[in-house]
């Protein structure tokens, strides 16, 4: 019975750590939308988020046999519990990535404001964010984890500068209120996913050791 639950926890573990990692290769596509204007490449980007919905559902489904069938205790339920908590995070995560490159696209269509130099360092950094967490989980490195909560400081600095900017450009220009806005809802759809991030890698510290931060 136990070797059949630890499978079983195996499986939905490596599950999440799956769909994180497909909202991770959405990343560098959504990049080259808004980077690289290679609008083509948007349907890659939904198709990939299409994806996370159907591991979502499957591995839903999968935490709550194991409820039912194991009756988890402990550090097995936290698990069962980080996982369908952070179900719901990663979802998120992907419909950010989507609305970055919709916004991306569409930003395509006209010369850009300027370079967007802040909002790519913020993708490389959520990259690195993304795979420092799937260690940190697969491990369970409760310091790791916490260095990606530290990741995302960076990222909010990041953001932070580009509203500071795209302010100015506006005050300097009315015509560039349409295009600053929309970089602004790029920005801040970035600044979601580091936010999703750091949810999921704060609930490492209690399903490795069972104590809430104080």
């Amino acid at each position: 019975m136990r070797e059949a639950l630890e499978n079983d926890l195996r499986a939905v573990l490596n599950g999440a750590l799956n769909m994180l990692g497909t909202v991770e290769r959405m990343l560098p596509v959504a990049a080259d939308v808004l980077l690289r204007e290679n609008v083509d490449r948007l349907p890659e980007v939904k198709a990939l988020d299409r994806e996370v919905d159907v591991q979502e559902a499957q591995i839903e489904a999968e935490c709550l046999r194991i409820i039912a069938l194991h009756q988890p205790v402990a550090r097995d339920l936290r698990m069962v519990a980080l996982i369908l908590k952070s179900l719901s995070d990663i979802e998120r995560m992907g419909d950010y990535v989507v609305h970055v490159a919709e916004d991306g696209a569409e930003l395509a269509q006209a010369p850009a404001l300027k370079r967007y130099v802040n909002l790519a360092r913020m993708l490389e950094r959520l990259g690195e964010m993304s795979e420092n967490l799937r260690t940190a989980i697969a491990d369970r490195d409760v310091t790791r984890a916490e260095a990606t909560v530290q990741m995302d400081d960076e990222v909010d600095d990041l953001y932070e500068q580009i509203q500071r900017e795209l302010v100015t450009y506006m005050l300097e220009d009315p015509r560039n209120i349409s295009k600053a806005l929309m970089l602004m809802r790029v920005g801040r759809s970035l600044e979601r996913v580091g936010d999703h991030m750091e949810n999921i890698a704060e609930r490492v510290r209690y399903w490795v050791t069972g104590q809430r931060e104080g």
